[in-house]
This record gives C-alpha cells, structure tokens and sequence, in this order.
C-alpha cells in the first residue's frame, strides 16, 4: 500500500503575503492543482488524508478528501521545518494506504533520504514541485520513492 506524498499547491509568493504564513492560502491557479489532484490520489485507494497544519496544505488535499468521504487529519509532522519528523512519520505509516500533504523542504529532505545512491542529477529531475505526489511504498526494510504523478497541464500547474 503506497504512501502518497504531495508537496502543496501553487500560494503565491510568501513575500507578497502579509500577516501569519500559516494561513497563506492557495491561489487561484493552487485551487485548480487541488481539484485536479482528486482522480490521481483517488485512484490509490487512501484510507487517510494527513496534512500539514498550514492552510495551503490542507485546501490541497481537502478536494479528494472530500471525494473520498474523509476528513483531513492535521498532523504538526508536515509542516515546515519538519522533515526528519515527517520521514519517521513516513516509517511508522508502512502498510497504510494514505496521502500526506506537505512543504517543499520536507519535500527535499525526504528526497534525499529515500532517493538512495541516486546521482545528484536524478535527484534533481525528481524534486516536487508545487501540486507534484511521490508514490512512496516499502522495499521490505525501507521506503522507497516509486514513481511522480503531475496533475495534467493546463489545471494549475
């Protein structure tokens, strides 16, 4: 059962932003990624949806949680800064079916944990961008990063 790892969609530049980045919300074109994301993830199955605290997090996955009649569990292991927390999060959820939405620096830190001995320019060709999903699934004694999906061009990305 695969661990369905989404790195948030599009919410515009932090720096043009004021007040709490935490309630940052997506953006237009964020919004459209989140709805386009609903047949990729439904398609696995999850039994849980996790997200990082962070509103952006949550209205990225909010779509297909709603689709599959669940509701979006709040987990302060994705959220930014976090990345050694969400791999061991990631470790004690083998087995489970579930999507985990969170931020480009766990992102990364997560690449570089479960890429393996691949050369820094592969690992470069895998890095999530905003609306990406890592297919992440046990390789019997660790995880391993199986596969990308993109939301189709044209619906936000």
């Amino acid at each position: 059962m695969p661990l369905l790892l989404v790195r948030h969609g599009h919410a515009g530049r932090r720096s043009a932003y004021e007040g709490d980045d935490r309630v940052r919300p997506l953006s237009k074109r964020g919004l459209a990624q989140a709805q386009s994301l609903v047949p990729l993830l439904s398609d696995y199955r999850p039994q849980r949806v996790l997200s990082s605290p962070f509103v952006r997090c949550f209205e990225t996955v909010r779509p297909t949680a709603e689709a599959l009649g669940l509701a979006v569990e709040s987990i302060d292991e994705l959220a930014e800064g976090h990345g050694s927390d969400a791999l061991r999060l990631m470790e004690r959820m083998e087995g489970e079916s579930a999507v985990l939405c969170t931020h480009g620096d766990v992102a990364t830190e997560a690449l570089d944990s479960l890429a393996g001995e691949r050369s820094s320019k592969e690992k470069e060709s895998m890095r999530l961008q905003k609306g990406d999903v890592w297919v992440i699934q046990s390789t019997g004694s660790s995880l391993a990063i199986v596969t990308r999906l993109r939301p189709p061009r044209g619906a936000g990305g």
